[in-house]
């Protein structure tokens, strides 16, 4: 009797773009969906917090974050222009066919949080990965707490996805902070760092029983754990991704490794008090 056929995690399935938005200067959406729809549905199945390693035929092979929520049923990248893979996948077209494998990693538990406040905190482009945890808690609003977002970018041109924005500002139950570090004509809301909105009158974070998730440079994370940490939310609590070249995904190649994790397999997403154990600087 012939073996039992198995799924190759290195051959990547064919996927075809939809549509594309433009977001901010260099940053696009890319709306996609697989070729075969068998495989459109069992890829729903992926966690908020995952990603995807994508091919770009003749240009080369990249891991991107998921940013739509499984609830959403809609698959899509946001993906800034910064080398050849990501110029590549910005030059395709509508109609146009790509790679993808995954979904890999061990994504965010948002079945663990259930019961908890959920504060998440983005710099930037540091929104992309959290908003598939936003929009999960949102459509699961029974399940969590009290849900504050706090968003910081450069100028109000850098805020992305101003739709949702919008919706959460809107949303019952969902506090939407938003501030940036240089105003301009028409911006009536905050100016500074995304730490100085902790300071807003009338807004409180919530210490006990809460989780607080943070995305965004380096600097910038630095600074709102200094933030969280002095206002008393444990480390174990705080949790954000770690981003790495991730060449195949499945923790065989070890580009991504550091210490005794992969970022792949045992990652992307880790506690800080995990991050201070590998003695990784970000």
């Amino acid at each position: 009797m012939d073996p039992p056929v198995t799924d190759n995690v290195y051959l990547p399935k064919i996927a075809v773009l939809d549509r594309v938005v433009d977001e901010i200067q260099d940053v696009k959406t890319f709306h996609w969906h697989f070729e075969d729809a068998r495989e459109q549905e069992t890829f729903m199945r992926f966690r908020p917090g995952q990603f995807v390693q994508v091919s770009l035929f003749g240009a080369g092979e990249m891991p991107l974050s998921l940013p739509p929520s499984p609830t959403e049923g809609k698959t899509f990248f946001t993906v800034r222009r910064v080398g050849s893979c990501t110029a590549a996948l910005h030059d395709l077209r509508p109609g146009e066919k790509f790679g993808v494998r995954g979904p890999y990693g061990n994504g965010f538990p948002m079945e663990a949080f259930s019961g908890k406040n959920l504060v998440f905190v983005a710099g930037g482009i540091g929104l992309i990965p959290l908003r598939s945890c936003i929009m999960y808690a949102l459509a699961h609003r029974e399940s969590y707490g009290r849900i504050q977002i706090f968003l910081g970018a450069r100028t109000p041109k850098d805020l992305m996805y101003r739709d949702n924005l919008r919706e959460w500002e809107e949303a019952a139950g969902v506090e939407c902070h938003l501030t940036v570090d240089r105003g301009e004509d028409g911006w009536t809301g905050n100016v500074g760092v995304v730490g100085s909105l902790f300071k807003k009158e009338g807004v409180r974070v919530p210490v006990e029983n809460t989780v607080a998730f943070v995305c965004g440079p380096p600097v910038m994370f630095r600074f709102v754990i200094r933030d969280l940490s002095g206002m008393g939310i444990a480390e174990e609590n705080i949790v954000s991704t770690l981003e790495r070249y991730m060449k195949c995904g499945v923790g065989k190649c070890g580009h991504c490794c550091i210490g005794v994790a992969y970022v792949c397999v045992d990652g992307p997403v880790f506690t800080y008090r995990q991050i201070k154990k590998l003695g990784e600087d970000i």
